[in-house]
């Protein structure tokens, strides 16, 4: 299976530039794996579509401010900085401020510049890796993180050019709790307060586990055969409160929901025999066409980029064909498509 069956041309007006207000006003698509059917409605009416047995699996992590601007010491010139993970760890550990950080940035971030970024706190270049680098704060422990988690600024996507106050403040779902993401559970961000109130009055059961994005999550596919791709590692855990809720929906036959392909990624990973296994650690699955899924029933999520790992994963769950017609019809009906884009819910 080569990368480029699952490319699609995506008119450029209709990459959401900018949150939608409410959140619950977005657009929604419900698509019907069964019959193939399509219905066109508002987020929130999804409370439509739910059942009153059915239980909402949703990711409770959190973004960090790891985005920081400052200026090259010698010429002045700025330059744009993205924590990625501590060195020597998978993913970014939030209880862990050591000196030495994995970074990218730009411009073309050279080995021995430093980087001033406020009065206090700088940074050298160290070393150079691909398209990583390693930097050393002159900071580390609480000062480096009370310095990152002021100057820094949420990560939004590349193609988001101009953001707004309300899309810095939009990009951290209602519910998020535990720092640890350098990008966001984007298909949480179309649930206000008021649409859990009415999902939760009509019956519907709702559970949390953790996984913490890397940008990985974003980076294109660097093989033509898409076997032979090797996920991205990130952190997650799901505790035994979850995974009994979890359990007993499926012993019960009830529809477990993911909220999100990171959900269904926690999900299928401590899957066995159709159960999950309550643990934390590093995943690396890779869902893609073929894969049989355990554990999740329905899915909601956004419409994702062209050749990206995620439209794989939608597309195994609810077969190419079906996905690829989805979203030729939303793109004729003007959805708004990415992060801040419209929402898609396939049961």
């Amino acid at each position: 299976m080569e990368i480029q069956e699952f490319d699609y041309h995506l008119p450029k007006e209709l990459i959401a530039s900018e949150p939608v207000f409410p959140r619950d006003h977005s657009k929604l698509m419900v698509l019907e794996r069964k019959s193939g059917k399509i219905i066109h409605k508002k987020f929130y009416e999804i409370v439509d579509f739910l059942r009153d047995d059915d239980l909402l699996v949703f990711n409770d992590t959190k973004v960090i401010n790891s985005r920081l601007y400052g200026r090259k010491k010698e010429t002045k010139g700025k330059v744009e900085v993205f924590l990625l993970r501590q060195e020597g760890r998978d993913f970014f550990d939030f209880n862990f401020w050591p000196e030495k950080w994995i970074i990218i940035g730009k411009p073309n971030l050279k080995k021995g510049w430093v980087i001033q970024f406020d009065e206090e706190l700088e940074g050298e270049i160290t070393e150079v890796l691909n398209y990583e680098r390693i930097i050393k704060f002159n900071l580390k422990g609480d000062q480096l993180k009370e310095k990152i988690l002021t100057l820094g600024l949420p990560p939004l996507p590349p193609y988001i050019k101009q953001p707004t106050k309300l899309s810095y403040k939009n990009y951290q779902a209602i519910f998020a709790k535990k720092y640890g993401s350098v990008a966001a559970p984007t298909a949480s961000f179309h649930f206000t307060k008021q649409l859990i109130s009415k999902i939760k009055e009509k019956g519907v059961e709702m559970v949390y586990l953790t996984l913490h994005i890397g940008l990985g999550t974003f980076l294109p596919l660097k093989t033509e055969s898409i076997q032979n791709h090797k996920l991205h590692s990130e952190f997650f855990e799901i505790n035994e409160k979850t995974a009994q809720k979890i359990n007993e929906a499926k012993r019960n036959k009830k529809r477990v929901i993911a909220v999100g392909t990171t959900v269904t990624r926690s999900l299928e990973h401590c899957a066995y025999n159709r159960l999950v296994v309550p643990q934390k650690g590093i995943t690396e699955l890779f869902i893609y066409p073929g894969y049989k899924f355990q554990i999740v029933d329905a899915l909601i999520t956004n419409f994702h980029l062209p050749k990206s790992t995620l439209l794989m994963l939608v597309c195994a769950f609810a077969s190419k064909d079906l996905i690829f017609k989805a979203y030729q019809e939303a793109i004729e009906k003007k959805y708004r498509f990415f992060s801040f884009g419209d929402a898609m819910f396939i049961e």
